[in-house]
Order: structure tokens, then sequence, then C-alpha cells
């Protein structure tokens, strides 16, 4: 046994059990907006984030439902489009 890998290992953190982000990122404003009472469209979070509408889709199955664990749900709404939410 090697002893310099047996103290890395020791002092090493464990990894957490729930991911959160961190405060003021376009990831926590997108949060917002898809907790926020009515959801959001892809239109209002490309207008928000500045990103473009295949990154906000990808980032809500991707960040938000695989690695977050959060349930995103879509609704048809007259007048407004396609809705993005969290329940919460």
């Amino acid at each position: 046994m090697n002893k310099r890998s047996d103290t890395k290992t020791a002092k090493r953190k464990p990894a957490p059990t729930t991911r959160k982000p961190r405060e003021g990122t376009k990831q926590a404003k997108l949060i917002d907006m898809l907790r926020a009472e009515g959801g959001a469209t892809i239109d209002e979070i490309v207008a928000a984030t500045g990103w473009q509408s295949h990154t906000v889709r990808g980032a809500m199955s991707g960040a938000l439902k695989t690695r977050l664990g959060l349930t995103v749900t879509s609704e048809k709404v007259e007048g407004r489009g396609r809705v993005y939410s969290i329940n919460t």
C-alpha cells in the first residue's frame, strides 16, 4: 500500500446527496421561472437567459431532470403555447 494514496482518500469529502444550483446563475433563474405561478415558455426563458431555444430544452432535460432530479411538466395553454413548469 502506498501511504500517499491513503492520505488522499482519507481527506476526500463524500459527494453531496442532493445537488443544488448556485444562486444568481442562469440555471437558478430557469428554475425560478419554472417554479413561478403559470410556469414559462421557451421564448420567455430565451429572453431572460440569452440562451438559444435548443439550449433551454437541453438544460431542462439534462441539468434539471437528470442531474437535479426535478420533474418538469409541460402543457399547451391557449394564447401562450407550450408552458413548462416545475411542481413543488
